[in-house]
């Protein structure tokens, strides 16, 4: 490919009713791109292989980028939906090849066996998106750019999980970012207790009944023996993780306020 061809390849994020994110490559235009990049011209055998080579990976992802380029530009719902199934099968088949690099990289961080199977499922997701995003027409292999990711990945996912483990170790007084305490740490105290059982009440007014709800799970305070991850409590509840944070800070911000200065909040 020429420099010139390559200065024209550009990324595109079509808006939601075109399809997929896409690289826009311009022999997308010429009159033999289906035949080049089309489902039916693929000879690669995958038989017997245990990873997925490089060429085969860098093949198909420019068959999955032009299939999402063909969806986008579909004159009919049948064309668009049968483009983006070839989209799909062509993503799915890369991230199936290359998924070795997921259990290489979380060897490689060497995580605690108790975080090794969370770390697992989240590079899962990241592999998704490091193929979506490649651009095979740059000259870099997938398997450096996918493990550049998943190191990055491991990197937020341990920071998450260290400041996880310092909340947790903290009293629910001296929480900065509400996170509930590790099961081993000292029980408050039994009169602090029963105020906040007060406030959990269905009749006590402080809190609204969601964030009732996110507290009693999240501290464990109510009938199951272990606290919910932000993530356990919002698929329970309906709500995004991020929201779930917000509401839990927005709850123990009201309990603060009556428990430490002995006031209700404005």
């Amino acid at each position: 490919m020429t420099q010139a061809a390559l200065n024209e390849t550009r990324k595109q994020k079509p808006s939601s009713n075109e399809g997929p994110y896409h690289v826009s490559h311009p022999t997308f235009e010429c009159s033999d791109a289906e035949r080049v990049y089309g489902p039916t011209s693929v000879t690669h055998d995958e038989s017997g292989q245990s990873h997925m080579p490089d060429e085969i990976t860098r093949d198909f992802a420019k068959r999955m980028h032009y299939a999402a380029w063909r969806a986008a530009r579909a004159k009919s719902e049948t064309a668009k939906a049968q483009w983006q199934r070839t989209y799909l099968h062509f993503r799915d088949r890369i991230v199936m090849g290359n998924r070795k690099l997921i259990y290489r990289a979380v060897r490689r961080w060497s995580p605690p066996q108790s975080m090794a199977d969370d770390m697992t499922g989240d590079c899962q997701i990241v592999l998704i998106q490091a193929v979506a995003a490649y651009n095979p027409w740059l000259g870099i292999r997938f398997s450096t750019y996918a493990f550049t990711c998943l190191m990055r990945a491991l990197s937020r996912i341990s920071q998450r999980q260290a400041n996880d483990r310092l909340a947790k170790s903290m009293t629910l007084d001296a929480l900065p970012d509400g996170e509930p305490r590790d099961d081993s740490s000292e029980d408050l105290p039994t009169s602090r207790m029963a105020q906040i059982d007060q406030y959990l009440s269905e009749h006590h007014e402080l809190l609204s009944s969601r964030e009732k709800k996110v507290l009693a799970r999240r501290f464990s305070l109510d009938e199951q023996a272990r606290s919910g991850t932000l993530e356990q409590v919002g698929r329970e509840l309906g709500l995004s993780k991020e929201r779930v944070r917000q509401v839990q800070a927005s709850a123990l911000g009201k309990l603060r306020a009556v428990l430490l200065d002995g006031a209700l909040p404005s």
